[in-house]
């Protein structure tokens, strides 16, 4: 075994040290340093390695060493151990060399560090994959490049009834009892598959498998597939063919003696609708929000000779434009079986869609519905095939069209072909004679609702209705009797004024806004200030936030995107 001796115990001595001691068969080591709170010194004295500070007892030994490391940068003390180790014939290591290899070690241990480090990410980056695909429903299967088993989650033995011990390691064609290995195929292309039936487990269990190849640095190195249960599939798919059944088959059972009115108003709206209902001209519906706008669309629909075919209700303001286009016309899809999706006018032939809120279609949707109504068909997403349709539309806004027509916001041409039957539905404050008779009719229908008995109101309490401007119409009306009904005892049969909720003051007054006319100034002009001044008032009193707004306004938040663009309110949003 070999004795060593370092020299001066700093950062360098110390290091050699710690390099030495490392050692399965450590030499016998001997560190020397005059500072006696030096680094080495302390290291040594917790390793339980002889050191000390003494230089001149240290030389009176020196023979016993094999090997002397220099690691003081003196050159006294450095030309006296030159000379004792040539003398006795002694490894020596001079300071030069020393500096030189603790640079070396430093940078090893750096690249160690780093290494570990990195280690250690790609440790936590692993579990944190694998605790992501041990919590995905769908069962997941991993091999390598060489096509065996890899990995597979919890979902992956629940569907097949295999375990780890029965894949993990094994061929990818392990687990197939019909079919082809899409892994194998996956690997040999180096492309992904997508919907191919096979049936896997000793359960011969039927799944749809989706598989990928996983391409590192443009270096294949396995493929991942996902595998669906084909009888959940199917079970989910029947449901929802179930339930579209139940919704196309949903027949309207209103008729004209639904609509409650002796006012003169709402009257002619009525004598419109019926002109309606014996033609299959396209209606357009036009009032404010809860006017009833869907009622009198599905007594023209029941009233008419399509009454016994489909009514299909569509929100054009519901729905993202791809979504709506798909839905509306349908789509091919060119993966899996099912090539051909069919759209709602498909599905409504010869009966009526009801397309509610149509403003708030797309120009290119509307040029779409322009095309059907003009040439009676359509065209699928994806398609260039023309579908023949016989399908009678009613639609609805809550705008001034025509002023979006101004905008280059709705189409003129499609104007003209679904304003062939235009009927304006009044407003409730328009109407205010009709509130006693809405009124019998609301209670009589809620008591049915609510299990209440309640058998008239009083005029006191009718003469609160007829005070408030009822911007909701007959929609809020119907809200504050039910919500007066609900909180009347069970005893209680006349509805007072006590029992009315506080009605909702609007948070923006006419008289507070800058809308004074200015000289020559035309009534567009004067309009479009109004609006302005309006929106911003709604817009400030709900702070700012455009889904309050777009509520208090009763618009979409589209309209409203579209209208602080067009006044640019944002810039007043930003001066306060």
């Amino acid at each position: 075994m070999k004795n060593v001796l370092i020299v001066g115990a700093g950062k360098i001595g110390e290091t050699f040290l710690k390099l030495l001691h490392s050692y399965k068969h450590m030499p016998s080591i001997y560190i020397i340093d005059h500072q006696s709170d030096a680094p080495g010194l302390k290291l040594a004295k917790s390793y339980q390695i002889p050191h000390g500070k003494d230089w001149s007892e240290c030389t009176k030994e020196i023979g016993m060493y094999d090997i002397i490391i220099n690691t003081i940068d003196d050159g006294s003390i450095q030309n006296e151990l030159y000379e004792i180790t040539q003398r006795l014939q002694m490894t020596f290591i001079p300071n030069e060399v020393a500096k030189f290899l603790y640079r070396l070690f430093i940078e090893r241990e750096k690249r160690e560090k780093v290494t570990q480090e990195k280690y250690h990410e790609r440790r936590q980056m692993q579990e944190l994959l694998e605790s992501i695909i041990y919590s995905f429903n769908d069962a997941i299967s991993v091999v390598d490049k060489n096509g065996n088993g890899l990995f597979i989650n919890p979902a992956y033995t629940r569907l097949t009834g295999l375990t780890e011990n029965d894949v993990i390691g094994k061929p990818a064609s392990t687990d197939i009892i019909e079919g082809e290995s899409m892994h194998m195929e996956v690997l040999r292309t180096k492309r992904p598959v997508r919907g191919v039936r096979l049936k896997i487990g000793p359960n011969k269990k039927e799944v749809i498998v989706n598989v990928a190849p996983v391409i590192v640095n443009h270096e294949l190195k396995g493929s991942v597939g996902i595998i669906h249960d084909v009888s959940e599939i199917v079970l989910l798919t029947n449901e929802l063919k179930r339930a579209k059944e139940r919704i196309r088959n949903l027949e309207s059972t209103y008729t004209f003696s639904d609509i409650i009115t002796q006012s003169s108003e709402m009257t002619l709206a009525l004598e419109q609708a019926k002109v309606g209902a014996k033609t299959s001209a396209t209606v357009l519906l036009r009032g404010q929000s809860g006017t009833g706008k869907e009622l009198f669309a599905h007594v023209i629909h029941n009233e008419s000779k399509h009454q016994s075919k489909p009514f299909i209700r569509v929100n054009c303001a519901s729905i993202s434009e791809l979504m709506l286009e798909k839905n509306l016309f349908g789509y091919v899809n060119h993966e899996g079986k099912q090539n051909i999706v069919k759209g709602l006018f498909e599905e409504a032939d010869k009966g009526t869609i009801f397309l509610a809120e149509i403003d708030e279609l797309s120009l290119k949707i509307q040029e779409k519905l322009l095309h059907a109504i003009q040439n009676n068909e359509i065209f699928r997403v994806g398609s260039n095939e023309a579908i023949p349709i016989d399908v009678r539309i009613i639609a609805t806004t809550s705008i001034h069209i025509e002023k979006a027509i101004q905008s280059k916001t709705f189409s003129e041409k499609l104007y003209y072909h679904i304003n062939r039957i235009p009927i304006f539905i009044p407003s409730l404050k328009d109407r205010l004679s009709d509130i006693p008779y809405l009124v019998e009719h609301l209670i009589e229908k809620l008591n049915h609702e609510y299990g209440r008995n309640v058998t008239s109101i009083s005029n006191a309490a009718l003469e609160r209705l007829y005070e408030h401007d009822w911007p909701g119409n007959v929609r809020e009306l119907e809200n504050t009797i039910g919500r007066a009904m609900i909180y009347m005892g069970t005893t209680e049969r006349v509805l007072e004024k006590h029992h009315l909720p506080s009605f909702w003051v609007y948070p923006i007054s006419y008289q507070k806004m800058d809308i004074a006319p200015h000289a020559n100034q035309t009534l567009e002009k004067a309009m479009e200030q109004f609006e302005r001044e309006y929106v911003l008032h709604a817009y400030r009193a709900n702070d700012f936030n455009k889904t309050r707004t777009a509520k208090a306004l009763n618009i979409s938040i589209r309209s409203l995107y579209y209208k602080i663009d067009k006044y640019h309110l944002e810039r007043e949003k930003n001066q306060e």
